[in-house]
C-alpha cells in the first residue's frame, strides 16, 4: 500500500502543479499537451489524479506515528 500511496502522492503534486500553473499563467498543461481539456486522453488523466487525491485522504488521517516516535526519542 505504501507504493500506492507514494505514486498517488506524486500525481497529486502533479495535479496541484498543474492549477498552480492554471492560477498564475491560464495554462492548462494537461490540455495543452492533449488537444484540450475535452479530449478523452485529458479526461482520464483528469480523473487518475482525481482518484490519487482520494487515495491520499489515507495520509491525512493515518497516524503521525513515526513523526512522534523521533520527536521524543531527540
Amino acid at each position: 500500500m505504501r507504493i500506492l500511496q507514494k505514486i498517488a502522492l506524486a500525481l497529486t503534486i502533479i495535479g496541484a502543479l498543474n492549477w498552480g500553473m492554471v492560477g498564475l499563467f491560464e495554462t492548462d498543461l494537461v490540455a495543452t499537451l492533449f488537444n484540450g481539456s475535452d479530449s478523452i486522453i485529458s479526461k482520464i488523466i483528469y480523473v487518475i489524479i482525481a482518484i490519487a487525491g482520494i487515495i491520499n485522504v489515507g495520509l491525512l488521517l493515518e497516524p503521525m506515528d513515526d513523526y512522534d516516535n523521533k520527536k521524543m526519542h531527540n
